[in-house]
């Protein structure tokens, strides 16, 4: 099934998430080996590169997913009122925080006037030096966003797996399968 129900998430629902999920923890772990390498480093011009062009294609991608998003049913959520609240709080910052990592990598990237070239396919037009230390103030968000993402992000999938193993319902499943389930709960 494509489209979600109000049991369900659809494939492309699924897909869009896991495919996120691995791009993001991906991103992360590029980035913190990138700032360990020196001038002299044969990947030192290759790795920023791969990573804007990697990253402007998850942004498009979670245009895709956000308008997606609206656009479908939304299955039930399990659990507890207060857990229902605070997955909403979660799914709404992490949203948040993915959009912040984009566009501060965006003024990182753009403050000398220059656009990103994803693969050599296309360039994102650039949009200049909007303020002082532009690439410096953008670099400390990106940075600590990024961390900030990644956290949450693994506070999640323990929330998962606590839906899972503790609370012994469906969350989980529903998101790595497509096939219609009974509710344990």
């Amino acid at each position: 099934m494509l489209k979600n129900s109000f049991q369900q998430y659809g494939w492309l629902s699924i897909a869009i998430h896991w495919l996120s999920a691995a791009v993001v923890i991906g991103m992360f772990a590029a980035g913190w080996w990138m700032v360990e390498l020196s001038y002299y480093s044969p990947w030192y011009k290759d790795a920023p590169h791969y990573h804007k062009s990697v990253g402007i294609l998850l942004m498009c991608l979670t245009v895709v997913r956000i308008i997606w998003k609206v656009s479908q049913e939304t299955p039930k959520p399990l659990g507890k009122a207060l857990e229902i609240l605070a997955a909403r709080a979660t799914h709404a910052l992490l949203y948040i925080l993915i959009i912040t990592l984009f566009v501060s990598g965006y003024l990182i990237s753009t403050a000398d006037n220059r656009g990103i070239d994803v693969f050599n396919w296309f360039s994102v037009a650039p949009i200049g030096k909007l303020f002082t230390n532009q690439e410096d103030l953008s670099g400390i968000v990106h940075e600590y966003v990024a961390y900030t993402l990644i956290a949450l992000a693994s506070l999640h999938g323990l929330a998962a797996l606590k839906h899972h193993f503790i609370n012994n319902d469906n969350t989980l499943v529903r998101m790595l399968t497509f096939k219609k389930h009974k509710e344990k709960k």
